[in-house]
């Protein structure tokens, strides 16, 4: 029972692989409603930041935010886009595996440009 424990989270986590960047090519689809958009906007941004609600350091339940929080996100947002267009969104995924990992840097821009302006503000306000 418990092969098939692991077995059933392997399965989960090759998943994940294609479920993000599917979320992330369904937040750019005109045809995915808008509170779909908004909740793949903060899956995205989540699974990008380099911060989480938890930190990984707290033992156990560091990791265990990353084990659930950013599934249940994925998870969200695949209920709320209609199924034939994240069924799309997937197969467009599963190509951008094959020819290796993905090199877009870009995409990270703005999560990098907001967690800046929050350092920026620390600062400013422990200085002054």
């Amino acid at each position: 029972q418990l092969d098939e424990v692991i077995m059933g989270l392997k399965e989960r986590a090759l998943r994940l692989k294609t479920d993000i960047p599917a979320v992330f090519i369904a937040l750019r689809k005109k045809e995915t409603p808008t509170l779909a958009k908004m909740t793949a906007g903060v899956t995205v941004a989540y699974a990008l930041s380099p911060i989480d609600l938890i930190p990984d350091f707290i033992p156990v339940l560091g990791y265990l935010d990353d084990l659930i929080v950013l599934p249940a996100l994925v998870a969200l947002t695949v209920k709320l886009v209609p199924f034939e267009v994240f069924e799309q969104c997937r197969r467009e995924a599963e190509d951008l595996w094959l020819i290796g990992r993905p090199k877009r840097w870009i995409y990270a821009l703005p999560i990098i440009v907001v967690w800046l302006l929050l350092l920026l503000l620390v600062v400013k306000f422990i200085w002054f």
